[in-house]
């Protein structure tokens, strides 16, 4: 299993428990991933840390001060 968090813009537009599907965008040097129809958004990562499957799980969602931010848990 593999955990990632993503910055959610929008309040109460994913909950925990929700299967979700994410995109993969490249960037010149690294890739990053979105949450499908723009829900919320990942940091970068290298090409070895790529994801291998797509749909993960939205295992917690938080309200901090910087934000809202999910935690999805993918099957690899």
């Amino acid at each position: 299993m593999r955990e990632m968090q993503f910055k959610v813009e929008q309040e109460d537009v994913i909950h925990e428990g929700e299967v979700v599907k994410v995109i993969e965008s490249k960037l010149p040097s690294s890739y990053y991933y979105t949450i499908e129809h723009a829900l919320g958004m990942s940091g970068n990562y290298k090409t070895l840390e790529r994801l291998k499957t797509f749909e993960g799980k939205v295992v917690k969602v938080e309200k901090t001060p910087r934000g809202q931010y999910a935690t999805l848990q993918f099957q690899e």
